[in-house]
């Protein structure tokens, strides 16, 4: 019996139901980011639990000769050039941009409120019994990966700005002028001495992959354009790791003496580049051979359920180390003998706890909210409402950062979590102008459905 899609549709029958110009090279490098963001962190974590309670480790930590292996598995760049080809091909001129960005972040909030919602229950639990310390501590972990979703409805606000770049020159300059404001917000975070001087990088690193998504998008990057700035890229890179300035790992450790994510760094950024840039070079091919339809037909369900896959994977694969743990299966102590041959029994069983996560919880992907998905209209929005929506958005993705940041603990974590309640409601009211001919479609259709703004 195959498999059902969001949009009720067969594998086999996608190819013909999916539009002839839907780009399938974006859709591959979500889902393939993906896969190896959720393989990665179950690779990463160590976790056991002994008389003291439970114990979390990081493999690169412990072994930080693998640190370099974060250059290839860092795929978050990915995330962000699709989503910004994705806006690019969403964007039209003459539209109406907060209410166009309100318009995506419904599709994006939606299951973050279902995932926020649960937690909220779950931590009051906990809270009641096991005590206020472990409620806190775990209202710390649960929500460390919104900070993606936060960045990503404000990066994605430049969307609509970008596409006014017209040559590939354009796209190029731009790039350049963020990868030289990366290397200056560096430059005060090393003299002053704290990660806070450097948050601004938080935007101006994203909007590199998200700017060169734009440019792929608009077809203003050539193949051999594109090769060679990813060589040039990552060349910059390998000499600026070679400096010694910045550490190696590209990823959380738990023992940075600059991380390179939170914030990000010139690193990241070069990283951003050469990744965007060398699949740019490879997209033809990518996009040929997710016209297959077995191979369409994974990519389509994958991506109808990206949200579900990304914001319940960490619990899944808690759910896997504690099941295997209760069994006397730790993969915990690198040095143990069978570490690695738990690590991969560890992610079988990873892999079978989210399979059954992602069929139970993708339709919430796809269920409308009453108020929340009520059709909004592109151009029927006031100026002021809308440019109040749009920046209503952004406040809420910075809120869903500090979230991230502090956990649902604590005065900040709680005021975090109502401020972008609060925004996303506030954006919901701003963007309720809407007129029959000219509303944001919500039809059933197999690339609305598939789509993740």
């Amino acid at each position: 019996m195959p498999l059902a899609l969001p949009s009720g549709l067969a594998p086999r029958e996608l190819v013909t139901a999916t539009r002839p110009d839907r780009d399938r090279a974006v859709d591959v490098a979500r889902l393939a980011a993906l896969v190896v963001v959720m393989f990665g962190h179950c690779a990463l974590l160590l976790a056991t639990i002994d008389s003291n309670g439970v114990r979390i480790g990081n493999l690169l930590g412990e072994i930080p000769a693998l640190q370099p292996v974060t250059w290839l598995v860092q795929v978050m760049p990915l995330f962000f050039f699709a989503g910004g080809a994705a806006g690019a091909y969403g964007w039209r001129a003459g539209t109406s941009w907060g209410t166009w960005l309100f318009a995506r972040a419904q599709r994006l909030c939606r299951p973050a409120f279902w995932y926020l919602a649960v937690w909220v229950a779950a931590l009051a639990v906990v809270g009641v019994t096991l005590g206020s310390e472990s409620a806190a501590a775990l209202g710390r972990e649960c929500v460390a990966l919104l900070w993606f979703l936060g960045v990503y409805l404000v990066v994605l606000a430049f969307v609509p700005a970008l596409t006014r770049v017209r040559t590939g020159r354009g796209v190029a300059a731009v790039v350049a002028s963020l990868l030289a404001g990366a290397a200056v917000v560096d430059g005060i975070r090393i003299a002053v001495g704290t990660a806070e001087s450097g948050v601004a990088n938080f935007l101006i690193v994203w909007l590199i992959p998200v700017t060169i998504g734009v440019g792929y998008a608009r077809r203003l990057i050539g193949v051999r354009a594109s090769l060679v700035a990813a060589v040039s890229a990552f060349t910059a890179q390998l000499l600026l790791a070679a400096h010694g300035t910045y550490d190696v790992s590209l990823v959380v450790t738990g023992a940075e003496r600059m991380s390179n994510v939170s914030p990000p760094t010139l690193l990241l950024a070069l990283h951003c580049t050469w990744m965007s840039c060398a699949f740019v070079a490879v997209a033809g091919a990518v996009r040929r051979w997710a016209a297959r339809p077995r191979v369409w037909g994974i990519v389509a369900l994958g991506n109808g359920g990206a949200m579900t896959l990304y914001l319940w994977h960490i619990p899944a694969i808690a759910v896997a180390a504690f099941s295997l743990h209760a069994l006397g299966f730790d993969a915990y102590d690198v040095h143990a003998p069978g570490f690695w041959s738990l690590l991969a029994l560890r992610a079988i069983v990873f892999a079978a706890v989210m399979a059954v996560a992602f069929r139970l919880l993708t339709p919430l992907e796809h269920r409308s909210l009453p108020w929340w998905d009520e059709p909004v209209s592109v151009s029927g929005t006031g100026r002021v409402r809308s440019a109040l929506a749009g920046a209503l958005v952004c406040v809420a993705g910075i809120a869903l950062v500090l979230l991230a940041k502090n956990g649902i603990s604590g005065f900040a974590g709680f005021t975090a979590l109502g401020c972008f309640l609060v925004a996303t409601a506030t954006a919901r009211l701003a963007a309720a102008g809407q007129s029959p001919s000219d509303q944001v479609s919500r039809s059933p259709n197999v690339s609305r459905a598939l789509d993740v703004p």
